[in-house]
């Protein structure tokens, strides 16, 4: 476990850095907001683009790993759901606590993170979990805001969600690497060159990002982070090994490598759909931040287990 915490340690080291630059004000809120969209728009979807270029579809597609890591998010889901409702909480501000309890930092930690330690193997099963949320979960939480607000479902809706997705990055790169792979059409080497260095600067400006945006966060509600903390990194790759594991019977690697990216922490990604609609946005962030620093520990026991697969 130990070679593992130390595999993991640098990618959090690079976080705690931009953790400091943004709470010593070296790095301002409007300059932590501008790196982010250059990782967002370019160095992350050169990466995605890269990696999905050269993969195949066909060959990355796993039908059980999808309905898996579904069921087993899902599941969760509806714990944080139920638990929301009974606590008296409206519609708005219970499908913004269920988003953090299975939404993971796949994107901007996972990609980088896990196919480090995994192996390049492991690009495929992340990016089909990474897919899943942007899609599946990230439409859910849109749908359920607007009709609360607005007593019904209307094509409105649908129109917004799929403009969203045409204009998500991370869902364009790889659609169009893939596409590219169908084709068969090797990448010129320049392009390629081109792709690496730019994709190179992902992994420092996300985790760097990640901490400086952390670093803007104002503590809020504790308990309640608390819970959904413990929903993201211990129910959720739990219920999603399960599934995994013995419901659907998963290939060993691949099941392990969608645990671990079920086991990151709270996705940045979140905080934006809460503030974005005003809805608990300092709950979200206070999530972000206690289940970045417990994941420190957390992601390496995970990464450690499955390892073993």
């Amino acid at each position: 476990m130990l070679p593992i915490f130390l595999k993991t340690l640098p990618f959090f080291a690079l976080i705690g850095l931009g953790y400091w630059a943004g709470r010593s004000r070296f790095f301002s809120a409007e300059a932590t907001a501008y790196l982010t969209k250059f990782v967002f728009y370019f160095a992350l979807s050169a990466m995605l683009f890269r990696f999905s270029a050269n993969l195949s579809l066909a060959e990355v597609w796993d039908t059980r790993l999808v309905v898996a890591y579904l069921w087993g998010t899902a599941f969760v889901y509806g714990i944080a759901t139920l638990v929301g409702f009974l606590r008296g909480l409206d519609v708005q501000t219970t499908a913004v606590e269920a988003q953090c309890a299975v939404i993971g930092n796949a994107g901007f930690l996972g990609v980088p993170m896990l196919t480090l330690l995994l192996g390049p193997e492991a690009i495929g099963p992340i990016i089909l979990a990474l897919s899943t949320d942007l899609i599946v979960f990230s439409s859910l939480i849109v749908i359920l805001i607007t009709v609360a607000r607005d007593g019904q479902p209307s094509l409105r809706i649908f129109l917004s969600i799929a403009l969203g997705l045409l204009k998500n990055p991370m869902i364009v790169a790889i659609t169009l690497g893939f596409l590219w792979s169908s084709l068969a059409i090797p990448i010129p080497a320049p392009m390629n060159e081109f792709l690496a260095i730019l994709g190179g600067a992902a992994t420092p400006g996300a985790l760097f990002a990640i901490g400086a945006s952390l670093a803007l966060t104002q503590p809020d509600r504790l308990p309640i982070a608390g819970w959904l903390t413990f929903c993201k990194l211990v129910l959720h790759p739990l219920f999603v090994g399960f599934a995994a594991l013995f419901l659907f019977v998963v290939d060993p690697f691949k099941a392990g490598v969608v645990i671990a990216a079920a086991a990151l922490p709270v996705a940045g990604n979140v905080y934006m759909l809460a503030q974005h609609y005003g809805v608990a946005p300092a709950r979200v962030s206070t999530a972000i931040l206690m289940s970045t620093a417990i994941s420190i520990v957390s992601v390496s026991l995970v990464v450690g287990w499955v390892s073993a697969f």
